[in-house]
């Protein structure tokens, strides 16, 4: 008789933790300048520079989260899907960050104020509403949830692209100077869109399946 075959280990896959750290990175870096770590400092307005650093890598984490499948597509590696729910769950912890760095330090939890300022300032009023569309989809990031709703998960994690494309007219519409790189990044967002829209299935029962897998 055969012996029986031994079950395989699980290799180790050093793709998450690298990513762990790659994304955590930016973060040590503002708190090591917050805390004025040996000479590092965060300028003259230090909570003006950490709001705009905070916010800025909560974008850059979200436009690349949306850049995974495209990537896994066209490189053919599906394994890189793995690391769109991290990548999407850092992006969310950043502008998290954002926020309460504005609400606290910024603004000195004056609710009044705060809500005056989301009420009359458009562009806080779309970095607000892009915020508000995130917290459903950190929320359901789970297997357990993804189980849970179905096909139903799909359709409400694609608010993400809309809340990509209102965190990046809210750093445009800050912008007073020089908008070259929120306009940059407006265009990724667009080719992403494009690319989306150019590998839609066209077949009914394909695009059902797709739903479901992506």
């Amino acid at each position: 008789m055969n012996a029986p075959a031994r079950p395989t280990a699980k290799r180790f896959r050093a793709d998450k933790p690298l990513v762990f750290l790659l994304c955590s990175l930016p973060l040590l870096w503002l708190v090591l300048r917050a805390f004025g770590v040996s000479s590092l400092s965060l300028g003259p307005n230090p909570v003006e520079a950490l709001l705009h650093g905070l916010g800025l890598w909560g974008l850059r984490l979200l436009l690349l989260t949306l850049c995974v499948r495209p990537a896994a597509v066209t490189l053919r590696r599906p394994r890189l899907m793995r690391l769109r729910r991290m990548l999407g769950l850092f992006a969310f912890t950043y502008l998290v960050l954002h926020f309460l760095t504005w609400l606290g330090l910024d603004r000195g939890f004056d609710l009044q104020g705060v809500v005056a300022d989301i009420a009359k300032r458009p562009f806080i009023t779309v970095g607000f509403a892009a915020l508000l569309l995130l917290i459903p989809l950190a929320v359901t990031s789970t297997d357990r949830w993804m189980r849970r709703l179905g096909r139903r998960w799909h359709s409400l994690h694609q608010l993400v692209y809309v809340a990509a494309l209102l965190g990046s007219l809210h750093f445009l519409w800050l912008v007073k100077a020089d908008w070259r790189e929120p306009a940059l990044y407006l265009a990724a967002y667009a080719m992403l869109m494009l690319w989306r829209w150019w590998k839609r299935p066209r077949d009914p029962a394909a695009a059902a399946t797709t739903a479901i897998r992506s």
